[in-house]
């Protein structure tokens, strides 16, 4: 967690000094949820991400140089300068890919879920997505599949209570999106995302059964974004409701809780910042990493884009 914040905060920095040029969605005050449930599984599960990811990226496993390379558009970066902040990619740590469109990483993870079943595999998938996805259609189409062939894909839904600038009461008549999945087949389990270990628990418990063959689980994880819906500037432009709201989740700050509850175990707060000091120093080397590397070549453009059949170059 405190891995993820260091490095958001200084991609804000980064935005704010001019030296990244694509949009950055930032998941300052949601780490609990990556951390909590990417410790359940392992580095051969599959985890999709959108397009708030960098905490999702980090907390699977993915490189920390490559990120900041890949968000400051070198060729060093997980996708080699091409991707940008949305478009993050750690195969080797199961991170086949991060999509920013609206729900897109569900039936995405259903699919991998279901190569997994055909293949007799024991991989649990997981979608990560936000409380406006369960709009989509994509949504429901995949809870019913996944259901109907009981297949081991984990749907977390990061509620922080915002699509973009609408409050989710704005949209919805009953706060019941841990029930969304009911109807299709699917059950659901609510979670205080910003307490690390119940977000750990609840992940775990829903592991455990799609790998014994049970099928998938919800988990409506509930947190508050502090930052903008884009950008860095803290949320204080969307209105005056969630001017309100933010100081009562600052509050709330995952890893303040996190930290008490080490301490209150015998965890000294020396130990604590020694663990910030390492955080920060990395965080530095993999800026410096970043700007040491080159941008794409030029004549690179076209890859990746054409298919070039093997001996024409």
């Amino acid at each position: 967690m405190v891995l993820i914040r260091q490095c958001e905060e200084r991609i804000a920095e980064l935005c704010d000094a001019g030296e990244v040029r694509c949009p950055c969605h930032l998941c300052i005050g949601q780490e609990a949820i990556a951390t909590g449930v990417c410790t359940a599984i392992t580095d051969a599960d599959y985890a999709w991400g959108g397009h708030r990811s960098h905490g999702h990226y980090l907390a699977k496993g993915g490189d920390l140089k490559a990120l900041i390379a890949e968000v400051l558009g070198r060729a060093t970066g997980c996708a080699g300068g091409r991707g940008g902040s949305m478009h993050l990619i750690a195969p080797e740590v199961g991170i086949l890919g991060t999509v920013p469109l609206v729900a897109a990483t569900i039936p995405l993870a259903v699919g991998s879920a279901l190569a997994t079943k055909l293949r007799r595999e024991s991989r649990v998938s997981v979608a990560f997505f936000g409380d406006g996805a369960t709009e989509e259609g994509h949504f429901h189409e995949s809870l019913n599949l996944a259901a109907l062939h009981r297949l081991p894909v984990i749907f977390v839904c990061e509620n922080n209570l915002y699509a973009s600038h609408l409050h989710l009461t704005e949209r919805h008549l009953t706060d019941n999106l841990d029930q969304a999945g009911v109807p299709h087949g699917v059950p659901g389990h609510r979670v205080d995302g910003n307490d690390v270990l119940a977000v750990y628990d609840a992940t775990a418990m829903a592991v455990e059964g799609a790998r014994r063959g049970e099928g998938p689980m919800l988990l409506e994880c509930r947190t508050f974004r502090w930052r903008g819906h884009v950008g860095t500037a803290l949320d204080l432009d969307v209105g005056v409701r969630r001017r309100d709201e933010l100081p009562e989740w600052l509050a709330r700050d995952p890893i303040a809780r996190a930290r008490s509850r080490l301490v209150a175990r015998g965890i000294t707060e020396s130990e604590l910042d020694r663990v910030l000091e390492e955080v920060q120093a990395e965080v530095d080397e993999a800026v410096a990493f970043a700007r040491r590397s080159p941008y794409p070549a030029p004549e690179s453009l076209f890859d990746h884009v054409y298919h070039r059949p093997a001996g024409l170059g």
